[in-house]
């Protein structure tokens, strides 16, 4: 049995560093001031899946190379999003499908907490999980799609030096300034979708208004929390 329970948690240990490594490529966008503007020229011209390997390969180098990113710094964490991901996601399309219906109702300005908010949740909530990540390979999978097609998923695996490799697939949509993520699956859950229901629930019970206020209270929560060593 303890063997049993170890080789659970080095998988679940692998699993974290593969979602951090998703999570991270996802948290960047906030669909506001210059994010086309920071993107390089070529950006445009990218396929979808030299898109997610540049990107993801990007973000793993970073980790690997920055004591502070290994270590969980929100400050970094959030330099790393804003500086090398921000211009290839749509983030703020993430929360409206995350959300759902409850969309609709929202005002401006509640749409913009609701997406500051479950961005900073995300980055918190995988923070932890970065520091594991130290020998992991990005490879992409057999990619299929229409010169015309505007919405594609490119499918990858992340293969770390010992144990099998992590699927992890990416939603992207085809824009005026190239392509941008917007979902993330990780071992086929759907982040969008794991989110989705439990949304709608809090919203069913206080509005628009009171899913702002959860996720706010988890942010402080998960800042407020002692850092394991």
């Amino acid at each position: 049995m303890p063997s049993v329970t170890m080789s659970n948690t080095m998988k679940m240990k692998r699993i974290g560093a593969v979602a951090a490594i998703a999570v991270l490529a996802l948290t960047g966008a906030q669909a506001q001031g210059t994010a086309s503007a920071n993107a390089p020229a070529s950006a445009a011209a990218q396929g979808p899946d030299e898109l997610v390997r540049a990107l993801s390969n990007d973000v793993l180098d970073a980790i690997k190379k920055d004591q502070a990113l290994q270590s969980g710094d929100l400050n970094r964490l959030n330099a790393l999003v804003d500086e090398k991901i921000l211009p290839y996601v749509n983030f703020e399309k993430m929360t409206q499908l995350a959300v759902g219906r409850g969309w609709r109702q929202a005002t401006p300005e509640q749409r913009s907490r609701l997406t500051k908010e479950f961005r900073a949740l995300l980055v918190r909530t995988y923070s932890g999980a970065v520091s594991t990540v130290k020998d992991h390979q990005v490879q992409l999978r057999p990619f299929r799609a229409q010169p015309t097609d505007t919405d594609v998923m490119v499918r990858t695996q992340v293969v770390p030096s010992r144990g099998d490799p992590i699927q992890i697939d990416y939603r992207l949509e085809k824009t005026d300034a190239g392509w941008k993520i917007y979902d993330v699956s990780v071992l086929g859950v759907w982040l969008v979708e794991n989110y989705k229901s439990q949304f709608a629930s809090e919203i069913s019970q206080g509005g628009v208004d009171g899913l702002i206020k959860s996720l706010a209270d988890r942010n402080r929560q998960l800042a407020e929390a002692p850092k394991k060593s």
